[in-house]
């Protein structure tokens, strides 16, 4: 990774990867889906969070994969395109876009809680991490019926799988997304501890 006070001649190529991983990320996906779908405004519905999740409280189940596959689609984009220019521009794009999903400046910094969008990062980078972290989602989900514990636990276990499958450095960008995704999840995991969480149905 590059020294980022040394020379703006070698720099800018890494802020211009931050700064359009950004853009991209930022992307309300479910918001414009269900905007464009005549269901209102999804910040109104629920919890008020644009993700996937959320989205599903609509009732619409297309708007809810339509956004789970752009959200994550997004991210699998900016990776790919970021390797086309090395390891290091991948991260810090990916990094970009996993913040502006979190933060987008559309919506005045309130954004989703980064679980699809970090998924398919980790399609970007590899997709044996991908297919690792989609099979612990579906194992936790499938036992415990909760959708915000299987994210938790997908991106707690993602640095050690990706120490294993890919190398240091990748490993401390996915313990980057951990601490991000977890700290997005701080309401959900004190509706865990206070058994109040919502379970979902794989059922239906």
């Amino acid at each position: 990774m590059p020294d980022p006070l040394g020379s703006f001649d070698y720099t800018w190529p890494f802020y211009l990867a931050l700064v359009l991983g950004y853009l991209l990320g930022s992307l309300p996906f479910g918001l414009l889906l269900v905007r464009l779908a005549g269901q209102g405004d999804i910040r109104n519905i629920g919890s008020g969070n644009i993700g996937a999740t959320n989205v599903l409280r609509t009732g619409r189940k297309a708007l809810a994969a339509g956004t789970l596959l752009l959200d994550g689609g997004k991210g699998t984009i900016v990776t790919v395109l970021g390797l086309q220019y090395g390891a290091d521009i991948a991260i810090l794009s990916a990094g970009g876009a996993l913040i502006g999903h979190c933060f987008p400046g559309w919506l005045k910094f309130k954004g989703g809680k980064g679980v699809a969008t970090g998924i398919g990062i980790l399609f970007g980078f590899s997709l044996l991490l991908g297919v690792v972290a989609i099979m612990i989602w579906l194992l936790v989900a499938t036992v415990f019926r909760y959708s915000s514990l299987a994210a938790i636990l997908v991106f707690i276990l993602c640095p050690l799988v990706a120490l294993f499958i890919m190398d240091q450095q990748h490993a401390e960008f996915t313990g980057f997304m951990a601490v991000l995704i977890v700290a997005r999840h701080f309401e959900n995991i004190l509706r865990l501890v206070r058994g109040q969480e919502s379970k979902i149905s794989l059922s239906k």
